[in-house]
């Protein structure tokens, strides 16, 4: 693995989201305070409602005065009004753009009824992610006992967000908002520097120090029409310059200490495995996607591939069922692990055939 550039930060992690695989990090299992990084998570369950239609972008939402104080308590705000409604889709701007807490905890309110009940939303969607060391204390991230993650686990958040909610990206592209008379820009100040960041979310507290999570899609060179995505987390900067810089030298470092190779495209076959009590006799494994790797510059001719299946393969098989992995080997060492999926249906055999299986699988 090429080594990363000295950063100078807390702590940091640098995913490859086109594969998956992390290609730097440094302390992403510590425990930090994520500060209004938080909010990615709030804007999560708000594209989910959106999605549930539980909300509405034109729907205006009324501002509580714990959503107005909150606005008050903290220096990012939107300055909405306490008694008066505002639309979900300037609220999303003010959460977003601004990184307003008051349009967050109105956004918390409106999804959970109360901002206790949107908190244990949030921490139980954490759980649903598979995340350990996260625990959120309140929707918009001020300093609160306990209220902690990981760059590691910051990076499972922010990339479910750029997955699962793909229309959410203009909203964090979106370098400034103007709202009760009162513009403001966004902080991530990589959107003005390079082109090819559209996202994604900046925070600051005096425990957390300067932090940003910051993404961008470049083309794969050599490849046309081919893009490759990378996602940086740096938390415990200096001052915004740093947390800007320092997640610039990571990005730049990841597209170039890299080679992005294409092993097989999508749908087709990596392999045939036989199909025991199935309709069909055997089944093609592969993935409906593209199967692509990044390996260190100028080492893809090294590289080897080898296929684990999970024998014996029992019928019925659903399409994109994962029954086996591809290890990609460069100089005889494991370099990445890849599922691999039933490329096809196999339904049951009828009795006999089931029969037929069974005994030849009991004399095997």
């Amino acid at each position: 693995m090429p080594l990363p550039p000295e950063v100078a930060a807390r702590a940091f992690i640098l995913q490859d989201l086109s594969t998956g695989m992390t290609l730097a990090s440094r302390q992403p299992d510590q425990t930090v305070e994520p500060a209004s990084l938080t909010k990615l998570m709030t804007a999560y369950l708000v594209f989910q409602a959106l999605q549930a239609n539980k909300l509405q972008l034109t729907q205006e939402l009324p501002v509580s005065e714990r959503a107005w104080r909150t606005g008050m308590t903290g220096a990012s705000r939107t300055f909405i009004q306490v008694n008066t409604r505002v639309k979900v889709d300037d609220l999303i701007k003010g959460m977003i753009v601004q990184s307003g807490n008051d349009a967050t905890v109105a956004l918390a309110e409106a999804v959970g009824g109360t901002v206790e009940n949107f908190v244990d939303m949030m921490n139980r969607q954490a759980q649903a992610f598979g995340l350990k060391q996260t625990t959120f204390k309140n929707p918009e991230g001020l300093t609160a006992p306990g209220h902690t993650t990981t760059v590691r686990e910051l990076s499972v958040i922010a990339t479910r967000l750029i997955t699962d909610f793909p229309q959410s990206l203009p909203y964090y592209s979106q370098k400034e908002f103007t709202y009760n008379g009162i513009k403001q820009p966004n902080r991530n100040l990589l959107l003005y520097r390079d082109p090819t960041v559209d996202g994604l979310k900046t925070g600051y507290t005096d425990a957390a120090g300067y932090c940003l999570i910051s993404t961008a899609k470049r083309p794969v060179p050599g490849n046309p029409g081919a893009t490759r995505r990378l996602l940086s987390v740096v938390v415990g900067t200096a001052s915004p310059e740093a947390r800007a810089n320092e997640s610039q030298k990571l990005l730049n470092w990841g597209y170039g200490a890299f080679d992005v190779v294409k092993l097989f495209d999508g749908g087709q076959a990596v392999t045939t495995a036989p199909v025991w009590k199935g309709a069909a006799s055997t089944v093609k494994l592969g993935r409906t996607q593209p199967l692509v790797v990044v390996v260190p510059r100028g080492q893809a001719g090294q590289i080897k591939t080898s296929v684990v299946r999970q024998d014996p393969l029992m019928a019925p098989l659903t399409r994109g069922q994962s029954v086996g992995t591809l290890k990609v080997q460069i100089g005889g060492q494991t370099w990445q692990e890849m599922p691999l999926q039933s490329l096809d249906a196999v339904p049951s055999a009828g009795f006999f055939g089931r029969a037929w299986d069974a005994l030849r699988l009991a004399i095997q």
